[in-house]
């Protein structure tokens, strides 16, 4: 089935069922994490416009707006340093997220991590990096098995 620019490949969780699970595990232990789920979401939607799985875009961008994110900041997220209309604490995990994703590009700077943490404790900057890190795997995991976001009703326009 040709959808956008890839093909569905296989079902992961049927060809390899302990694939899931693991990855849901990993994923549940920050449900329970320092950072606050609004956050959480901003993140992976952040990390998911970088590496462009749609996937996971359309899956985090819903869940944001479940947690109470507005649609504004949701449209301007690409370009938030652009704007006012996010804490710094927000600019510094989003400044991170982008770091930690193009991390070959320069690395995680001294400079950013001491901008993080003045918002952040030592434990909330590792559980914000399992964030960062969990969608960045579920972003390359979801775009080389070629899946794509369900069929929207007004995806025809």
């Amino acid at each position: 089935m040709q959808t956008g620019k890839h093909t569905h490949r296989v079902a992961f969780s049927e060809v390899n069922p302990k694939v899931y699970p693991a990855m849901k595990e990993w994923g549940s232990y920050l449900e329970q994490s320092s950072i606050e789920a609004s956050l959480r979401e901003l993140i992976k939607v952040r990390a998911s416009q970088i590496n462009g799985c749609a996937f996971c875009l359309e899956l985090h961008t819903r869940l944001a707006r479940e947690q109470g994110e507005t649609e504004y900041r949701l449209h301007l997220l690409n370009a938030w340093r652009e704007t006012s209309y996010y804490t710094e604490a927000e600019r510094a995990a989003l400044e991170l997220t982008e770091a930690v994703t193009l991390i070959s590009h320069q690395g995680v700077p001294d400079e950013l991590y001491a901008r993080v943490r003045q918002h952040f404790t030592a434990e909330q900057y590792v559980d914000l990096l399992m964030v960062i890190n969990i969608i960045n795997a579920w972003n390359r995991l979801m775009i080389s098995m070629g899946h794509m976001p369900p069929r929207h009703p007004t995806s025809d326009k």
